[in-house]
């Protein structure tokens, strides 16, 4: 099962520019110069951190109630898929039946095989096509609640711990980052401990 990426980040990089002043010596009998105030910049006291919102769904370490989601979507969808499992079976054994006595059996048998074998192929696309419609508006309606705990969660996190930009490493390339500004478990531990998981999912 695919599941839309949850957290998209930029990383967010501040350039501060220091203006140095360089003082000549003053002539013999010479006023010196009046030095020009220096300009300052105010410097943002800002703390950086990376999280990797891909291990989010790893089904042992990552957000409990996202497995507890995902098994219950999989257990609701699952008469459906048994379905197009038994129909593809049809089709096979169909196919392999008439390939085997297409040189033997009799013309008109074979032709009407071909015709309810073309049958069983567009049915099978057909609820092909509705079953993974059906999923993928489904999905999105068990799991767009989990995504907004997850940001307002994520933000409240950062706040706690004065992180003024976070980073998802799983979507922006980092070249280098030290492992002590990596997030992500401790945020994943904080998260379960307040939001345990449930296999509840309201029905449509």
């Amino acid at each position: 099962m695919k599941i839309v990426r949850l957290i998209a980040a930029v990383a967010l990089l501040t350039t501060v520019a220091i203006l140095s002043v360089s003082a000549q010596q003053p002539k013999t009998g010479a006023t010196a110069p009046v030095a020009a105030p220096q300009s300052t910049v105010a410097v943002p006291d800002s703390k950086i951190a990376l999280i990797y919102s891909d291990l989010f769904l790893d089904p042992k370490s990552g957000i409990a109630r996202f497995a507890a989601l995902a098994n219950t979507l999989n257990r609701e969808f699952q008469p459906r898929q048994t379905e197009l499992n038994t129909l593809q079976q049809k089709i096979d054994q169909l196919t392999k039946e008439i390939n085997d006595t297409q040189t033997v059996a009799d013309p008109k048998t074979i032709a009407q095989k071909r015709e309810q074998l073309e049958q069983m192929q567009t049915d099978f696309k057909r609820k092909a096509e509705d079953g993974q419609a059906s999923y993928d508006r489904r999905r999105k309606e068990v799991f767009t609640p989990l995504q907004d705990d997850i940001g307002k969660a994520l933000e409240a996190y950062a706040k706690a711990r004065g992180i003024t930009v976070i980073v998802d490493a799983s979507q922006v390339p980092v070249v280098y980052a030290a492992d002590s500004i990596d997030i992500t478990k401790a945020f994943i531990a904080d998260f379960n401990s307040k939001n345990p998981a449930t296999a509840s999912v309201t029905q449509p």
